[in-house]
C-alpha cells in the first residue's frame, strides 16, 4: 500500500512531472502491506486519502472502495488545483460508501464479500477514512473493535486479491492524541494504535513542522508539516524502474500554500524511527 502513497506524494510534488511516468510496476506481497496513515486530527489525513483513492482510480485504472463517516458534499478544498485537470470518469471507478457507525462499516465491508459474484471488476483498493471514529468511546469497547476492524478489512482484501488478478490493498487513517507533542516524541505508546499495529505494519505519518514557531492551525495557509514512512516491508516501485526504492527514511514536506492548496516537496533522506 505504501507503494500507492509514495506514487502519489511523487507525482504531485511541486516540480516538473512526467505524465508518462506515473505507472507502478508489478506489486510484490512486500508492497501490498496494509497502510495506516497517522497524525493529529486535521483534513488532511482526508485529503491525502482523497488524492489517493483518485491516482490509484486515474493512473491505476482500479477500481476503489471508499468508506467515510462524513459523506463528501464536493471536492476537497485542499485539493482543488490538483484535481483541476481530473477526468471525471476516473471519478466513476471509486465507490463512496457512508458508514455513519461501527456497525454499518462492518456491514459495509463484510458486503464485499458477495460482490465478488455481481462485480465484473473488483475493487483492488480498500480505503477507511478516520478509523479511530468507529472505535467506540470506552478503552475496552476501543480494543475489541480495532480488532475486529482490522481483522475484517485484512480477511476481505485477502478474499478479494483471491478472487482477482489485481492484489487489493487497504489505506487506513487514524488520529492520534498530540497532547502536545509530536508522532516521534511520544513517551508512551497508544494501546488502540498498538492492536492497529499488528495489523497495518507501515506508517505513513503527518508531523506538524513546529520549527518556525507557532504553527498555523491545521489545514490552513501557512501550516507546514511532514511526511514520512516507518514500519516493515517498505519497499515500493515506481516509475517504471524494475528496482524497487526503499522508502523507509524518506520524507515530504507538505505545505498549504496561501490559496489553500496542497504542496508537496521532497526533502533529504533522513533516518527514521521504527515503530
Amino acid at each position: 500500500m505504501a507503494d500507492i502513497l509514495a506514487l502519489v506524494l511523487t507525482c504531485n510534488c511541486a516540480q516538473p512531472r512526467d505524465n508518462n511516468n506515473r505507472k507502478l510496476t508489478p506489486i510484490s506481497p512486500r508492497n501490498a502491506l496494509p497502510c495506516m496513515i497517522v497524525g493529529e486530527s486535521c483534513n488532511i489525513k482526508t485529503s491525502l486519502l482523497f488524492l489517493t483513492a483518485v491516482t490509484a482510480a486515474s493512473d491505476l485504472g482500479v477500481r476503489v472502495v471508499f468508506f467515510t463517516p462524513t459523506p463528501f458534499q464536493s471536492l476537497p478544498g485542499l485539493l482543488q488545483d490538483s484535481l483541476a485537470c481530473l477526468n471525471p470518469e476516473s471519478l466513476k471507478k471509486i465507490t463512496f460508501m457512508y458508514s455513519r457507525s461501527q456497525e454499518e462499516l462492518l456491514q459495509n465491508v463484510a458486503y464485499l464479500h458477495e460482490s465478488v459474484r455481481q462485480a465484473a471488476v473488483l475493487p483492488a483498493l480498500l480505503i477507511v477514512d478516520r478509523l479511530d471514529r468507529y472505535l467506540g468511546l470506552q478503552r475496552e469497547e476501543q480494543a475489541a473493535a480495532a480488532v475486529h476492524l482490522s481483522a475484517l478489512l485484512i480477511d476481505t482484501a485477502s478474499f478479494l486479491t483471491r478472487n482477482s488478478e489485481e492484489p487489493c490493498r487497504v489505506i487506513v487513517s487514524f488520529d492520534v492524541e498530540q497532547q502536545g507533542q509530536a508522532p516521534r516524541e511520544l513517551a508512551a505508546p497508544d494501546p488502540i494504535l498498538s492492536i492497529l499495529n499488528r495489523y497495518f505494519s507501515v506508517h505513513c505519518t503527518l508531523d506538524r513542522d513546529r520549527r518556525s514557531g507557532v504553527p498555523s492551525p491545521p489545514g490552513e495557509p501557512g501550516d507546514a508539516w511532514q511526511i514520512y514512512f516507518s514500519g516493515a516491508g517498505n519497499t515500493v516501485a515506481h516509475g517504471g524502474s524494475n528496482q524497487g526504492d526503499q522508502i523507509l527514511g524518506r520524507q515530504w514536506q507538505l505545505a498549504i500554500c496561501p490559496n489553500g492548496t496542497m504542496e508537496f516537496l521532497p526533502t533529504s533522506m533522513e533516518s527514521c524511527v521504527n515503530e
